[in-house]
């Protein structure tokens, strides 16, 4: 059986090294002063692993060694990524540690039991080459007396799956990143409770940690379905705001055009000016079709199983 730290095959070495020279290319450098790139990244069904250079007909799961060499190339042109859809079993993700290094680190919820929850849990991975933890890691639960409000759109449970929040220290610059996978449901109006009332948890704990500086960053997986519509009006209800450059960019690699499941947001003030002791400075997606698993020919649906169905969308911060 093949092992993940194995020299892998040539044809895989040449496709890497072609997706590291575009990843190069489309995404800022990371450096070790001066800027942070944090990412979001729902990995479709991120568990078990295949562990074969190219998992035949009948194997189970497709995503194999050669599919996790190229998740992990992408991943390492950050600096934290929040990664959502990891699954109970965690071997995608202990191998893929072994591919990054002793220099990345992570921290994880457990799986979030019940038929909401999908056996899924949440993480952040970082390198520690730059990246610190400034002391806090939580999962937010809503106050009991939410759950008590009587009215349109109220809350009446916690989160399917827990939000999770961890702060982080770059180049003298402490944020807050809260993740979360918000439940996608039998339609969009299903989504609407858990948008507000994460719009409406992390308001005040922006302005608290604006006061003394810290910047509070949401992302994750929010099935938001376009601008305008109410999925997009209750997630920014309190203020949460999308920076235009990471607005009309698709998210899936189903959607050509529009789609807005996938966020990175923080607050701003009165005068729209961020709520931020960073400084955002450009964003977008990653998108990897056509530059992974390109000998094989998959539709997009097979392509979604080795790879994932969601782009990683990606925000550069200057810490100076």
């Amino acid at each position: 059986m093949p092992s993940i730290v194995e020299t892998p095959p040539v044809e895989v070495q040449q496709e890497l090294a072609l997706l590291r020279q575009d990843l190069h290319t489309l995404i800022p450098s990371k450096q070790l002063t001066g800027n942070v790139l944090i990412a979001t990244w729902n990995i479709r069904a991120f568990g078990d692993l295949t562990e074969k250079w190219e998992a035949a007909e009948n194997d189970s799961p497709k995503r194999d060694l050669h599919s996790l060499l190229a998740i992990a190339e992408i991943i390492s042109h950050f600096d934290i990524i929040a990664v959502q859809e990891i699954r109970g079993n965690i071997k995608c993700l202990r191998h893929m540690l072994k591919v990054l290094g002793r220099d990345w680190n992570f921290l994880m919820t457990d799986v979030t039991r019940g038929n909401a929850g999908n056996n899924e849990r949440m993480a952040f991975l970082y390198d520690t080459r730059k990246v610190n933890l400034s002391g806090l890691a939580c999962e937010l639960v809503v106050p009991n007396e939410w759950l008590n409000r009587i009215g349109e759109n109220a809350l009446t449970r916690q989160f399917a799956r827990t939000p999770y929040a961890v702060s982080f220290r770059v180049g003298g610059k402490t944020f807050v990143l809260i993740t979360l996978h918000v439940l996608y449901g039998d339609n969009a109006a299903a989504r609407i409770p858990e948008l507000k009332a994460i719009a409406e948890w992390v308001a005040d704990w922006a302005k608290e940690l604006h006061s003394w500086d810290h910047s509070l960053i949401v992302l994750g997986d929010f099935n938001i379905e376009k601008i305008g519509d109410p999925t997009y009006e209750a997630f920014t209800s309190t203020g949460l705001t999308v920076p235009a450059e990471l607005q009309n960019i698709p998210r899936t690699i189903f959607k050509n055009s529009y789609s807005f499941y996938d966020q990175i947001a923080w607050f701003v003030d009165s005068l729209a000016r961020p709520e931020l002791s960073l400084t955002f400075t450009r964003g977008n997606i990653y998108n990897f079709v056509g530059k992974v698993l390109n000998n094989r020919n998959y539709t997009n649906t097979q392509l979604s199983h080795r790879i994932s169905d969601h782009f990683p969308l990606w925000a550069e911060f200057s810490t100076l």
